[in-house]
């Protein structure tokens, strides 16, 4: 059962152990319960956006895009997971943490439009980044996939190009026991007429078809 909701203008931390108890399970992918809440948010990212997906190297891999993109002077949205110390760092504005204040804001509006859909702390968090970037008027947005690709809560987004960082053996519970497997699932991030990128050196063949 989920504790009671924050209050109005409750703190950060009370809302984020609030959202770890609204679903069932921590981990549930999938894109319908996602896609159902965005669309009565009227969300909408009107900016390029750069999917990162991967093994490891995904975090690095948001880290020097950000900084190429600022340094070349464009307006950049990133969202990573997960966070060291603090919830902000996964959402960063042209190198700047979002406010507690802002976070929360997004939180009451999403928490208002699931009404009875049940979302995981990972879909509440990807939702209130998106939010955020599609209020902030960006040039770019670079997202970091959270587990897999083909349904994880970042995949709703369209990206106007995909990274591919590596393929490894993990999460194999969720993603499949092979390579082959996990590369397939990791690629779903691709869009047809896209570019796609991939920097695994020896990519499974199911990435590469």
């Amino acid at each position: 059962m989920p504790s009671l909701r924050p209050a109005q203008g409750a703190p950060l931390a009370d809302w984020l152990a609030y959202l770890e108890t609204l679903h069932p399970t921590a981990i549930d992918l999938g894109l319908d319960r996602i896609r159902e809440v965005a669309q009565r948010l009227a969300l909408s990212l009107d900016c390029i956006k750069i999917t990162v997906a991967g093994t490891n190297g995904k975090g690095s891999t948001c880290a020097m895009l950000d900084s190429i993109l600022r340094n070349a002077g464009y307006r950049v949205g990133t969202y990573t997971s997960p966070h060291l110390l603090r919830f902000n760092e996964r959402i960063r504005i042209n190198g700047e943490l979002a406010s507690d204040e802002r976070i929360v804001e997004q939180f009451e509006r999403i928490e208002v439009a699931r009404g009875e859909t049940s979302l995981t702390y990972f879909e509440v968090a990807t939702l209130a980044a998106l939010l955020l970037f599609q209020a902030e008027k960006l040039d770019v947005a670079v997202l970091e996939v959270g587990l897999g690709g083909r349904l994880d809560a970042v995949n709703m987004i369209d990206a106007d190009c995909a990274i591919l960082t590596s393929v490894d053996l993990d999460h194999m519970a969720y993603l499949g026991n092979t390579r082959e497997a996990i590369g397939l699932e990791k690629a779903h991030v691709f869009r047809p007429g896209a570019p796609a990128i991939c920097a695994d050196p020896v990519p499974p063949d199911t990435v590469i078809e």
